[in-house]
């Protein structure tokens, strides 16, 4: 069977790409997955059954062998600062749902600054 590395997954979209190691870039569709796995990460290194679609290779019974390592885990916050960043967080939340109840949504700079902030903290806590 074919190995290679995941160039890159999109879960909204449900697809991607593995840089096959024989060459070439091969489509990986969200079904090909093993079962009860919905994303795999850039760099995950895997090995995959391969057919010819409509638009060129596919792959097939997909088989992750070793997930990159997550930069997430490297830089890590500890604990005790996570759960003060998490309880300012709380306080922005509320606020922003005070805003909401009144029929007032949050300007567009200040949204996409909730929304950079939402995004810090997961991927803190999904390390």
């Amino acid at each position: 069977m074919p190995t290679g590395k995941v160039k890159w997954f999109d879960t909204a979209k449900g697809f991607g790409f593995i840089s096959s190691d024989e060459g070439g870039d091969v489509f990986l569709p969200s079904s090909a997955l093993p079962s009860g796995t919905t994303a795999v990460k850039g760099g995950a290194k895997v090995e995959f059954s391969v057919v010819e679609g409509r638009r060129g290779a596919q792959a097939l019974s997909v088989q992750l062998l070793d997930a990159p390592p997550s930069v997430a885990a490297r830089t890590r916050r500890p604990a005790d600062d996570l759960g003060v960043i998490v309880e300012d967080l709380i306080k922005v939340l509320d606020g922003i749902g005070n805003g909401l109840r009144r029929g007032r949504y949050p300007d567009k700079a200040a949204g996409a600054k909730y929304a950079s902030l939402l995004r810090a903290v997961a991927d803190d806590l999904d390390a």
